[in-house]
């Protein structure tokens, strides 16, 4: 039986709904899974008509029908949204009531794991800064997710063909990256990528690289005393606990001889040391990954696009593979349940 992976609209500002729409009416997506698009009909149908998509929206009563074989139809689940209506619909501009509609749909989608309805989410682009000017108070969807799937922790992985690259700390500003760092955070934000390595990609006994925080990984002390007094400590009691881990290490240095697969994931301290290297190697097919959460949840690597939303420009390959992660994931966990997929 195949999965159901719901698929939120992200900012109907943005290049979300047509991506999101994109992906979903693929040949290659509908073998795998079936699509389930989260949001407000007007937002879809107003991109579906914009760009002549061939596609039929079907808006779902009760629950996604597994069995069916209708590739042309996308069923779609509406969150409260009478206020969406097509003049309210301005691509490319920020507006709280999107940022509204993109959080109301995220909730609906965890609400659908929660309940059995879905085995996977894939959460299209948002706009921070509506959200917020909604009331919405997370740093990004990775928190929120968290917060409404009532997971004590999350760790934000970036992924590719060549690289996967988890991260220490998340959406936090530079200046105060360093200060957020302890050995606490290091065991617990580590040990989450490891598990999910043997759990959600079956890889027995990870091998995992770690960098360190500042320039030369500290250069013994002289260019930062982190790594010293406590990234060098805390890989060493995670190794004693049977980890496989390698580091710390430059970061410039590191992915200057990066060999793909020589490293089953990277941990990298702060969001733009990892992400940059990833971003450059997944070539506009990188997905996020939420890590350490009881749902499956997948984004792509990209953000809301404002400069070409409503243009028919958008490239739906990161989200399309968002999805086929997504799928790949919730078969290994509903195997490790002996649920076939």
């Amino acid at each position: 039986m195949k999965p159901v992976v719901a698929i939120t609209l992200g900012d109907f500002n943005g290049i979300g709904p047509e991506v999101a729409l994109k992906s979903a009416s693929s040949p290659g997506i509908q073998r795998l899974c079936i699509p389930l698009l989260i949001g407000p009909p007007a937002a879809f149908d107003f991109y579906a008509r914009r760009f002549r998509l061939p596609v039929r929206i079907r808006p779902l009563d009760g629950s996604p029908d597994r069995h069916r074989q209708d590739h042309r139809t996308i069923d779609l689940l509406c969150v409260e949204s009478s206020s969406v209506s097509p003049s309210s619909i301005r691509p490319g501009q920020v507006s709280r009531l999107a940022g509204a509609t993109a959080a109301r749909a995220v909730e609906t989608a965890v609400r659908l794991m929660e309940i059995g309805a879905a085995d996977a989410m894939v959460t299209a682009p948002v706009s921070k800064r509506a959200m917020h000017l909604a009331g919405v108070q997370f740093p990004g969807q990775t928190e929120m997710v968290q917060a409404l799937s009532g997971s004590p922790r999350v760790v934000m992985m970036l992924v590719c063909r060549a690289l996967r690259v988890g991260l220490i700390t998340i959406h936090l500003p530079l200046a105060k990256v360093a200060r957020n760092i302890s050995r606490g955070l290091l065991h617990e934000r580590i040990r989450v990528i490891n598990e999910a390595l043997r759990t959600d990609w079956g890889i027995r006994k990870p091998a995992i690289a770690v960098l360190g925080l500042n320039p030369h990984a500290g250069e013994s002390g002289d260019l930062g005393q982190q790594e010293k007094r406590l990234i060098i400590p805390a890989l060493q009691e995670l190794r004693r606990s049977g980890l496989r881990l390698a580091g710390p290490f430059p970061a410039d240095a590191f992915f200057a001889r990066y060999t793909p697969g020589s490293y089953d994931a990277v941990v990298a301290m702060y969001h733009d040391q990892g992400l940059i290297p990833l971003k450059m190697l997944a070539a506009g097919k990188g997905v996020n990954v939420s890590l350490g959460l009881p749902v499956v949840r997948t984004s792509p690597d990209h953000g809301t696009a404002f400069d070409i939303a409503g243009k028919g420009k958008a490239d739906a390959q990161s989200l399309a593979e968002a999805v086929k992660l997504a799928v790949f994931i919730a078969n290994n966990r509903r195997s490790a349940r002996g649920i076939r997929p």
